[in-house]
């Protein structure tokens, strides 16, 4: 799904965020910003260790906060770690709505043209994955109706079930605006 929201391309895409092509692709961290298993571990398996490497230099990260480091070998140039649990891998909405306006907020910072955010805490976290969106989707929106950067925002989900939930979300948030 591909829709406009004050001149900012939001968009939602099943897929492989460690394969995406953006400036800014989002890891969907802890906050020791060790990278394990899921959307971490795909980054660091695609990308090479210098990027967990350089990340855990940058500690420590409060929870809700985010960093930047070099993306590797991605295509991206830079992958923001958005820590959306802490060292026991919990979450909840507070912690997530933190860790995606952190993240679109250090991707304005960098002057991203485009990012690519997956969905934050619903994998390792268990956090209820309509939730998750529902939270994600009104983060971006209201980040998209106050600034131009990021133009191309894409919200890139593993599962055909992640992708429905966020199409959605976004479905009903348009709605409202």
């Amino acid at each position: 799904m591909r829709v406009s929201v004050s001149g900012v391309t939001v968009e939602t895409k099943q897929g492989d965020i460690s394969r995406f092509s953006a400036e800014a692709i989002v890891n969907a961290a802890n906050s020791g910003l060790w990278m394990g298993s899921g959307v971490a571990g795909a980054i660091k398996s695609k990308g090479g260790r210098e990027i967990e490497d350089e990340a855990v230099r940058k500690r420590p990260l409060e929870v809700g906060g985010a960093i930047v480091t070099t993306a590797g070998k991605l295509k991206a140039k830079w992958v923001i770690h958005a820590a959306a649990m802490g060292p026991d891998l919990v979450t909840d909405a507070e912690k997530i709505r933190d860790a995606t306006r952190s993240a679109l907020e250090k991707a304005t910072e960098l002057g991203a043209e485009s990012m690519a955010l997956p969905s934050l805490g619903t994998g390792v976290g268990g956090f209820p994955l309509d939730q998750a969106a529902q939270i994600m989707i009104g983060e971006v929106i209201g980040h998209a109706r106050k600034n131009r950067t990021p133009n191309h925002i894409t919200l890139v989900l593993y599962t055909n079930e992640a992708n429905e939930e966020f199409d959605k979300a976004l479905t009903e948030a348009l709605k409202r605006i």
